[in-house]
């Protein structure tokens, strides 16, 4: 691997403009925060080194092979967060970055670009947020204290501010015009028209960092000139070992780009976890959900995240199903959407690969999400993944085991219904089994009120709340009533005061609610919301959220608490197939009389 001779910045960029030097698809997104890029300009404005950088040279006669795409200028979080696509022509030679992709990005940024990130506490959808922000230098004061030890005072704005009396001397001026402007005498005249044409310090900054970029040879590449992909895969993988980490599917969603030939696999697969994660009341599902989900799908045999398995034959098999899989995750998420999950309460987001595989299987439509005659076979779909997410250690390590499994029982018994017999007995076999005792219980009735199994355990207590619609997880008791001045003024005794508020958010004071409901119940007391709210049908509302006994006063609460706590348990036993005796005999907490 030859050594190059260093070249300066303003040469690298200029390959950069016309497109000579590129990324190759096994390269990641842009990732520096707007600290980072003001660092390493004052590392050069200072003289400091920067880094080596590794380049991969591209014969013409092998550019065809890859997927290329440019350096970002214009960086936008929300609406030009990706690397353009490159439309590189045939037998052109390329440079292709393998290890300075941030550095590179972020000099084309400061030097020739802008930066849009969100402003902090604004929407994250609406584009106005983001306003364009180009990197500025003070050329009249040295940056304030801080701790990344900066020295110059770069900093990235939409419009520079307008320096105070009491502040330290400023005068920001706009980084762009080094990259732009041809000789630094020129900066002479900038002076005289900002009237500082007596600043010697301003002057001689400017011819310093203009030195820096056009004539300083700082960067220095390594260049790798073999064409064998699978050496510069090796190559890429060791080199980006350090630094912000690099996921491995990162790399891997690369390849698979650069082997698609009809499809760009990058944007099928951002497009598609964006739309998954729009779905209901959103999701947090990644691209490497995603591409798990297509490995399974294809029926590739190891679907371990491995580059052998992102091989030319694989890839060929994922591109022509990749429809079709979209559309299966489509449906699998739809149906945990109606199923109630969202990205607050979905524990596991892997459960939705054997769903998508079930749907995949059987090529099922959208209507199975809501055509009656499909009904039993949702609500055991609906209780197998309730109970897998609620089951400790289902989806953690060895995932890819029990996903083949999975797909083994799915493959073999489900073509015309959901398995959930022969998926529970398989998963017991291989050590996961869906089967709780009386510990479990007692346990889980003390979940808390912001575990994402909370959720799935109201759901399995309390199906009769339609999912489907905006629903809340609700205090019981509200929140509201448990202050101390409110407490205090109810009759508490001060010393109690701290277990009131400790067992405000566990699970016995929480239900499903309608979330129109919801809202009206607000902060009032229970029972007298309740008796107000559903008049006659009072009683049925009490039986069906196991709420007899609802006490008038909140000096109540904690007995009522425990007397439900053991309600609870036992309803959640003979969900979960567990004998109530066994799990009134384990628990041995005492109840306040």
């Amino acid at each position: 691997m030859p050594f190059q001779m260093p070249v300066s910045v303003a040469d690298v960029l200029r390959d950069v403009q016309r497109q000579k030097m590129v990324l190759p698809a096994i390269q990641r997104e842009f990732v520096w925060s707007p600290d980072q890029v003001a660092r390493l300009f004052d590392s050069i404005l200072r003289g400091y080194p920067i880094g080596s950088f590794l380049s991969w040279a591209v014969d013409g006669q092998h550019s065809g092979d890859f997927k290329f795409y440019g350096f970002i200028k214009d960086y936008h979080e929300f609406l030009a967060p990706h690397c353009p696509v490159l439309d590189v022509e045939s037998g052109q030679a390329l440079v292709a970055m393998l290890d300075g992709q941030q550095r590179i990005t972020a000099l084309n940024i400061g030097l020739r670009g802008s930066l849009s990130t969100r402003l902090r506490g604004k929407h994250w959808n609406i584009p106005a947020n983001y306003p364009a922000k180009r990197l500025y230098l003070n050329i009249l004061s040295d940056a304030p204290e801080n701790e990344l030890g900066i020295k110059y005072d770069f900093r990235f704005f939409a419009e520079p501010p307008v320096a105070k009396d009491d502040d330290p001397p400023a005068h920001w001026f706009p980084v762009h015009l080094i990259y732009e402007t041809a000789e630094a005498i020129e900066f002479h005249a900038y002076l005289v028209d900002h009237e500082l044409a007596d600043s010697k310090h301003a002057l001689r900054l400017l011819a310093r960092l203009h030195k820096a970029i056009h004539d300083d040879p700082l960067i220095y590449f390594y260049e790798e000139t073999d064409q064998d992909l699978d050496k510069v895969l090796d190559i890429f993988i060791r080199v980006n070992s350090g630094g912000t980490v690099l996921s491995y599917s990162d790399l891997l969603l690369s390849i698979a780009t650069a082997q698609w030939s009809e499809l760009d696999a990058r944007e099928e697969v951002h497009a598609l976890v964006d739309e998954l994660n729009a779905i209901g009341m959103g999701f947090s599902l990644t691209k490497d959900i995603v591409l798990k989900t297509g490995l399974v799908l294809t029926d590739v045999r190891d679907i371990g995240f491995k580059v052998t398995n992102f091989n030319k034959s694989n890839m060929a098999a994922l591109e022509k199903d990749w429809n079709a899989i979209a559309h299966s995750l489509r449906l699998a998420v739809g149906l945990l959407a109606d199923f109630g999950f969202s990205g607050s309460t979905l524990g596991a987001n892997s459960v939705v690969i054997p769903i998508a595989y079930y749907a995949h299987q059987r090529g099922l439509g959208d209507n199975y999400r809501s055509l009656k005659e499909h009904q039993s076979d949702r609500q055991l779909l609906r209780r197998w993944v309730t109970r897998s997410v609620i089951k400790p250690g289902v989806w953690g390590s060895g995932l890819d085991t029990l996903l083949r499994e999975l797909r083994s029982v799915l493959r073999e018994h489900g073509h015309d219904r959901f398995p959930a017999d022969e998926i529970e007995s398989r998963m017991a076999a291989t050590g996961r089994p869906l089967t709780f005792n009386a510990e479990e219980i007692l346990e889980l009735v003390e979940t808390p009120f912001k575990s994402k199994r909370t959720f799935a355990l109201l759901a399995l207590l309390f199906p009769n709340v339609d999912t489907r619609n905006l629903f809340h997880i609700d205090h019981v008791f509200p929140q509201a009533l448990f202050t101390k001045k409110r407490l205090l003024a109810a009759g508490v005794e001060e010393s109690e005061i701290s277990r009131y508020q400790a067992l405000v958010d566990t699970f016995p004071n929480l239900q499903l609610l309608d979330g129109t409901t919801n809202i009206e119940k607000q902060d009032k007391m229970p029972l007298s919301w309740a008796t107000e709210h559903f008049r006659d049908g009072l009683p049925e509302y009490l039986t069906r959220q196991e709420l007899v006994g609802l006490p008038a006063e909140v000096t109540d609460f904690p007995a009522f608490r425990d007397v439900r706590r053991q309600r609870l348990a036992r309803r959640l036993a003979m969900a979960l197939d567990v004998d109530p005796s066994l799990v009134e005999s384990a628990d041995q907490t005492p109840t306040d009389p």
